[in-house]
């Protein structure tokens, strides 16, 4: 019997996600989390967001207020315990601008 774990590597599904968004594939995006996941922004000022649909739907509305948009993975670390710390930058050209916005995060 093979001694390979059969835990998913969470590093690499958040580096995954990421690229999944850039995409804008957000069906498959949705896939990343669970049905009843909770994406907590509130440390930044944004919301608490509960819940499969409404996690999609925030973030395809994230993406959609830019002409062009990528956020990449800077640094991601597993935890433990089913948790990752992701270091990401983003950048972009909102709708409508001729200017671009960029920040990095560590979430």
């Amino acid at each position: 019997m093979s001694e390979q774990s059969t835990a998913p590597d969470l590093a690499e599904l958040t580096r995954r996600s990421f690229e999944t968004g850039n995409r804008c594939d957000f069906d498959l995006l949705a896939g990343f989390f669970a049905a009843d996941a909770v994406f907590d922004l509130s440390q930044v000022g944004l919301a608490r967001i509960e819940g499969l649909q409404a996690i999609r739907e925030f973030l395809e509305e994230w993406w959609g207020a830019y002409e062009e948009f990528e956020a990449e993975t800077e640094e991601v670390v597993d935890l433990g315990n089913g948790v990752t710390l992701a270091t990401i930058s983003q950048a972009g050209r909102p709708l409508g601008s001729s200017g671009d916005v960029a920040c990095a995060t560590g979430r």
